[in-house]
């Protein structure tokens, strides 16, 4: 059996993660340190996708990256580069509907610790670069682990907007969820099952190894105090 689909998913959610990571881990610092007008309307705005329809979103996607979107013509206008059918849709629609969990899990991991700390070294001298990898992301690291594999559960189960921007082409845009759907269309029951039994392990293997990693991090932490 074809296993394209699988490692189309295993790209298509390594990459939308890593990108989410990013943005979403850098967006929440700053967004939870600074105070101006509107900061609630631009929250909400973030986590927005976390409540729309997925087909919702593959459509605002579409509009924006379709041929005759003002995204997606200066692309192809400046790069030659069609994101419409193609795995880079799949990816930026993963990314999309998935960056909400991995900002709500780092804004709440930016909170969680004392800011003194982060007061403290800018008072001796440390510049923003070096307080934020040396005491903001390891403090906030449990979090943001959290909001790590959150995200690449919800990137690896994406169906509704990647099916919007991405279609259904085999062996170029047929994540796992896509195959799901198209073997049942199909009546390819045992196929749809496969497909279904290897998504679930995956998952379930990522929410496991989270919550034995936070058990252990807790059970480290009650025994040093």
């Amino acid at each position: 059996m074809d296993l394209s689909p699988l490692f189309l998913s295993l790209k298509v959610a390594c990459i939308a993660t890593t990108i989410v990571f990013i943005t979403g881990t850098l967006a929440a610092r700053w967004i939870t340190r600074k105070l101006f007008p509107g900061k609630s309307i631009l929250e909400s705005l973030l986590l927005l996708p976390l409540v729309l329809p997925p087909t919702v979103i593959g459509f605002g996607l579409l509009y924006l990256f379709g041929r005759n979107g003002w995204i997606g013509q200066l692309l192809m206008e400046w790069f030659g580069v069609q994101i419409v059918f193609s795995w880079t849709g799949a990816v930026i629609a993963s990314a999309v509907v998935s960056f909400p969990l991995m900002y709500q899990s780092a804004a709440a991991a930016f909170q969680n610790y004392n800011v003194d700390l982060e007061d403290a070294a800018f008072t001796m001298g440390a510049s923003k670069r070096k307080v934020f990898f040396s005491i903001s992301f390891p403090l906030a690291w449990p979090g943001l682990l959290a909001g790590l594999v959150m995200t690449f559960a919800r990137s690896l189960g994406e169906f509704g907007a990647t099916l919007m921007i991405a279609g259904y082409i085999p062996g170029k845009t047929d994540t796992i969820p896509l195959a799901i759907y198209f073997a049942v269309e199909a009546n390819r029951m045992e196929e749809a099952l496969m497909w279904v039994m290897i998504i679930l392990s995956l998952g379930f293997s990522a929410v496991l190894w989270l919550n034995t990693w936070s058990r252990r991090k807790i059970n480290m932490i009650k025994n040093l105090s």
